[in-house]
């Protein structure tokens, strides 16, 4: 993924907010398994996007056990949208080189 989780996560919970384990099987999900991470993975990204205000998270009970929900704030917003221009741009120009 080369730098692109914090990009796939907040693009995972920007349509809806979710616990650790929900965003890793939206990404395996709509990556149709290609992005099957290991639950280690995506913690330390959960934590760091919260502490740079890209989330915001809340607890919650679900099924009985308690979870930790994270949502995208607004600064996470407008960065996953920089991201996507950004990417959007990246993928034309390596489109243009390799065809």
């Amino acid at each position: 993924m080369n730098g692109q989780l914090d990009s796939l996560i907040l693009a995972t919970v920007a349509g809806e907010p979710a616990h650790g384990y929900a965003i890793l099987r939206r990404l395996k999900e709509r990556s149709s398994g290609a992005f099957d991470l290991a639950e280690g993975t995506i913690y330390p990204a959960l934590h760091r996007l919260e502490r740079d205000g890209l989330l915001s998270s809340s607890w919650a009970t679900e099924g009985g056990r308690r979870r930790r929900v994270y949502s995208v704030t607004r600064s996470g917003r407008s960065t996953l949208e920089v991201r996507r221009r950004e990417w959007k741009q990246f993928t034309l120009a390596v489109e243009a080189v390799i065809g």
